[in-house]
């Protein structure tokens, strides 16, 4: 069952607009080299870390279709009648956003990367640092949708959670993909467990909570 939401919730993002999160992606990493000049050496130092900003941004972009619309539906509670567990349900629907919106951003940020001038090195980093935490910006995004499915404004509090709970995330992603060398990897790849195993328990409370 779990594997047949995973498949429904892709089908349902491929047939709608999941090529925004990459677009914005990319359009982040067009428009910093105008932002900052023609500094070669400025671009590759800030460049994983303007990566990980456009990474962030792009998991945040669909998280009002992550749970409200299977809310307001009656699906969560048609989920809960067939005694599927709602952290079953927040797993699912993590594994599914990853999938719409990782393997694309990976892919993507080889020519972001170059746009950004960072050398092939700095690229292998950042994209071993984003596979690490893309996860995590999954699971975070899914938990906050969750948390604030039903509420006015859903979007702009989402972005308001979502975005202090990624900073850890942020911080060590960064230094992984610059030169902050194995120990910034290993932060980060603790941090981004911590929280994809934490969010579907979160996510699962908030879903229940929203069906009181």
């Amino acid at each position: 069952m779990i594997g047949a939401l995973i498949l429904r919730d892709l089908r349902r993002a491929i047939g709608g607009a999941a090529w925004l999160p990459v677009g914005f992606f990319l359009l982040v990493a067009t428009l910093v080299p105008f932002a900052v000049g023609p500094d070669a050496r400025l671009l590759e130092r800030i460049g994983g870390g303007a990566l990980w900003i456009a990474a962030l941004t792009a998991a945040l972009l669909p998280v009002e279709r992550l749970i409200e619309p299977d809310r307001a539906d009656g699906v969560l509670d048609q989920l809960a009648l067939g005694e599927i567990a709602e952290e079953s349900v927040a797993a699912a629907k993590i594994v599914a956003h990853w999938l719409t919106f990782g393997p694309l951003l990976l892919l993507a940020a080889l020519p972001g990367s170059a746009l950004l001038g960072m050398s092939p090195e700095a690229t292998t980093r950042a994209l071993v640092a984003l596979a690490v935490g893309t996860p995590a910006l999954a699971a975070l995004a899914v938990a906050v949708a969750a948390l604030t499915a039903g509420l006015p404004r859903a979007g702009a509090l989402a972005g308001i959670l979502l975005l202090p709970l990624a900073v850890p995330l942020l911080i060590f992603g960064a230094a992984a993909g610059g030169d902050g060398g194995s120990g910034a990897l290993l932060l980060e790849a603790a941090v981004s467990l911590l929280i994809t195993a934490g969010a579907p328990l979160v996510a699962g409370a908030a879903i229940r909570a929203s069906r009181t």
